[in-house]
């Protein structure tokens, strides 16, 4: 893909990630490109919308982030409500989802210039809700400690029909990662019903629920005992976190199949989380839906995606004691059978592999 338009989402508080933005810019500069910096903080105006931010920059077709995972995740949901491609230069501690280091900016912006690189589409969630989801007067300064401006609570999808409260809401928001029901008080656990493709599953009493892409499996669900799912796959990972009941196991639930979560009315206050950021806060009686979003996420990289090697090098995973060394992939060099074809494989080796 030809870059026309260039958007930058950059980590203010890291040295690091200004330089090589700087990069970017001096190399959209070199090639005629319009550059514009994204989702910036500022301290007299409320955070815009994604839609905003798109419109604001004359929507770049393709949006780079400097940072670590949290930066990518403010870069992707821009990316994806505008239908621009996402590509992350990791400036953090883990960087999962980000694909170059700061010393190959100019070479990856090269490639997608010169459609070397390829576009991998990822699932992304989004919500149906009980009524519009609001924030309690107080909660802006105490999120605020050490951080930017609070995004607003998500507004009714456009082009909505008449309301039509028994099928929910429809909001105007995306999660990449996972949307998350946290109780909001130390002293009083979520009450929460959770259902799936309108079916009760289960009535928790619990710290939180974890609805996730495939995605966000590696992230807080990971963190929660949930299980790696691949990310080529699409599905609706549902986990509960510290539950009060025999049943604390992760359910994942087929794409077509949405996951809602009823607050039950001896429940506490209840903080829905997108991607980390708190978006609303629930009273017992409300309820919302997550499913998968019409949008799709488009990441761009440079190579075929490893992903099951950058698990277990982000992860640090270690080998058993027991166990005996074992070659890092294989792959035999000679062609591929034809009803092996359709599968993902590694690369060809350089050298033939150990038997």
């Amino acid at each position: 893909m030809a870059v026309n338009r260039l958007g930058v989402v950059v980590h203010q508080a890291r040295p690091t990630a200004i330089a090589a933005a700087n990069t970017a810019r001096a190399w959209a500069a070199a090639h005629g490109i319009s550059c514009f910096e994204l989702d910036v903080w500022r301290g007299d105006q409320p955070r815009r919308s994604s839609r905003e931010e798109a419109a604001a920059a004359g929507h770049p077709d393709l949006i780079v982030t400097f940072g670590g995972d949290g930066t990518f995740l403010r870069g992707a949901r821009l990316a994806a409500r505008n239908g621009a491609a996402a590509l992350g230069v990791n400036v953090g501690r883990v960087g999962f989802l980000t694909e170059i280091t700061v010393d190959q900016v100019e070479e990856a912006l090269d490639a997608v210039h010169d459609g070397r690189a390829t576009i991998e589409e990822r699932m992304l969630l989004t919500l149906r809700a009980s009524r519009q989801l609001e924030m309690p007067e107080g909660m802006e300064a105490l999120l605020r400690y050490g951080r930017g401006p609070v995004p607003p609570p998500p507004r009714v999808r456009p082009g909505r029909g008449p309301e039509e409260v028994g099928w929910g809401i429809p909001l105007d928001v995306i999660a990449v990662n996972d949307v998350v029901f946290e109780k909001l008080a130390r002293d009083r656990q979520a009450g929460l019903g959770v259902y799936v493709s309108g079916q009760l599953l289960a009535s928790y009493s619990a710290d939180a629920i974890i609805v996730a892409t495939p995605t966000g499996s590696t992230a807080y669900s990971f963190a929660a005992g949930g299980p790696v799912v691949s990310p080529y796959l699409d599905a609706v990972v549902f986990t509960p976190v510290a539950p009060h009941i025999a049943f604390d196991r992760t359910v994942v639930a087929a794409v077509d199949e949405a996951v809602a979560v009823r607050v039950l009315p001896t429940s506490g206050r209840v903080a829905v989380s997108l991607d980390g950021q708190l978006r609303g806060v629930l009273e017992p009686g409300d309820w919302v839906a997550a499913y998968r979003a019409p949008d799709r996420l488009r990441l761009v990289r440079l190579a075929p995606t490893e992903f099951y090697h950058r698990l277990r090098d982000r992860f640090r995973l270690a080998d058993s004691p027991a166990a005996d060394a074992a070659p890092p992939f294989y792959r035999p060099p000679s062609p591929v059978p034809p009803d092996l074809a359709h599968l993902r494989l590694p690369p060809v080796p350089d050298e033939p592999p150990e038997p």
